[in-house]
């Protein structure tokens, strides 16, 4: 007998078949009720990537509608099944579809948010299922450094530029994987005191760590079998590099911090028009 298989990958879900549309949600309920019964509801089916409620758009009958993302078609077909005309939390039955919607970001494949990657992982392998490991990570002159240039003065203290590189390393060891990502972010400020310049140090330092792990993320996929077993695997591309490449890893797989900005992907979900399918 063949075995279902879901492939999941650490990017932000966008194909219609992920995402369902929620209508006739009637209006005896705050916006913040509404949000956490269909939370309970639809999450039961798996974990959600989005879920946002808005009101019912004017000319419409009162209450509201909701845009539901799944990170899996299989999950977002079975909610969809399972709940389209029924009451669920309300006394009248719910329209529940999957999206037919065409959106302009359909062909850019983005990474998750670091928060997203966490959630991920921790829903499918456990809090102990992965590990992180910091293998490099170190300030790095930044380009008026490297032109001979340097900090200068500005208002009431001294501009100055950080620029800082990280490469890391998750492992998967129940399943005898292991990946790398790396990353480079960089800021410009006024530091007016050493308070300040630590501030913006350690601000950096988890900036790029976070995205070193986000993009060590890209290359990981994550198996649902029918049976609810969940195996890991990891894709091999074009710029892998070996443990004995790590010297100047940063300066071939540099990523920019403004490349991938943090919740970027929630707030372009949330120009979605609810009120048409």
């Amino acid at each position: 007998m063949d075995v279902e298989v879901d492939v999941l990958e650490f990017v932000v879900p966008v194909e219609n078949n992920k995402t369902l549309f929620v209508w006739d949600i009637q209006p005896c309920f705050t916006e913040d009720v509404v949000h956490a019964q269909l939370f309970g509801v639809f999450s039961s089916f798996g974990p959600l990537y989005l879920l946002k409620v808005s009101p019912s758009a004017p000319f419409h009958p009162p209450g509201f509608s909701a845009l539901i993302k799944f990170y899996s078609a299989a999950q977002a077909s079975k909610a969809q099944r399972l709940t389209d005309g029924r009451s669920l939390f309300q006394s009248s039955p719910l329209k529940v579809k999957l999206s037919s919607k065409q959106t302009h970001f359909l062909s850019h494949i983005r990474p998750l948010s670091h928060t997203h990657c966490m959630d991920l992982a921790n829903h499918y392998l456990g809090f102990n299922g992965w590990t992180s490991d910091i293998i490099t990570l170190k300030e790095l002159p930044s380009a008026e450094e490297e032109e001979g240039g340097g900090e200068f003065e500005e208002g009431g203290g001294m501009r100055r530029r950080l620029r800082f590189g990280c490469l890391l390393q998750i492992s998967f060891p129940h399943y005898g994987q292991k990946t790398r990502g790396a990353a480079v972010v960089e800021d410009s400020f006024t530091c007016t005191g050493p308070d300040v310049l630590l501030q913006k140090r350690c601000k950096l330092q988890k900036l790029v760590r976070d995205q070193a792990l986000v993009q060590a993320f890209t290359t990981v996929l994550l198996i649902l079998l029918g049976n609810g077993k969940v195996m890991v695997e990891v894709k091999q591309t074009s710029d892998q590099f070996l443990p004995e490449q790590s010297e100047g890893v940063l300066q071939v797989n540099e990523l920019s911090w403004g490349q991938f900005p943090p919740d970027k992907e929630e707030r372009e979900d949330e120009e979605w028009d609810l009120t048409t399918s």
